[in-house]
């Protein structure tokens, strides 16, 4: 069964800011191996009917995304990651994430020549084809949700969440929440040049300086 696996844990101090839903019953593909967090729960409150900004990343579908990953390699080239954002669209803070994160220039730039951004809709209707299986959107209640977005969330249904994968497809880290242009740049930088791969999250956190205005 098609398994994602996880390469990287980061240890991230602090909150984080999200909007969740409940928790799929079953999954009919196999989750990927859990990653952990020091992460301390905040609810907090946003106004969900925010105007939706322009978008300056250049987003793709996940389809899009794993169509150019394997012409670039097949090119001989390396490729890139794929970074992909898992929202939906009654979320709050995915819409703040939007306005206050990946409209900021210098973060749309990077993203746009150093990963394929995807976005992903947690409740996507249609189906998605990906190594050899289908993922499907599964009614559940109120909302329901689609089998890709619970395996890239190892069924943890909160929103935003970005999810980082190699050239190989395989998790390097997902993150849960609102995260803000300080350290959002300082995580796009520590995956995008393989930092995690020598040096720890904590060491590079404290050693980067990032230059995006606040």
């Amino acid at each position: 069964m098609f398994r994602i696996a996880t390469t990287l844990v980061l240890s991230i101090s602090g909150i984080y800011l999200a909007c969740s839903s409940s928790t799929p019953n079953a999954l009919s593909a196999e989750a990927p191996d859990s990653a952990t967090f020091e992460l301390k729960s905040f609810r907090g409150s946003v106004e969900e009917n925010e105007e939706e900004p322009l978008s300056n990343v250049n987003w793709m579908t996940y389809e899009q995304a794993v169509a150019q990953l394997q012409a670039d390699k097949a090119a001989g080239h390396k490729g890139k990651k794929i970074f992909i954002d898992i929202y939906t669209d009654w979320c709050g803070w995915c819409k703040r994430m939007d306005k206050n994160t990946f409209q900021q220039k210098e973060i749309s730039a990077y993203l746009n020549n150093n990963f394929y951004p995807v976005k992903l809709d947690a409740e996507y209707r249609e189906d998605i084809l990906f190594a050899g299986n289908t993922f499907k959107y599964i009614p559940q209640g109120r909302r329901g949700y689609h089998q890709l977005a619970a395996v890239l969330l190892d069924g943890k249904m909160s929103y935003p969440t970005v999810v980082f994968l190699n050239e190989d497809f395989q998790l390097i880290q997902r993150i849960p929440g609102y995260l803000e242009v300080g350290i959002f740049d300082t995580i796009l930088h520590y995956l995008a040049d393989d930092h995690y791969k020598k040096t720890p999250w904590e060491q590079f956190q404290q050693e980067y300086k990032s230059t995006v205005q606040r």
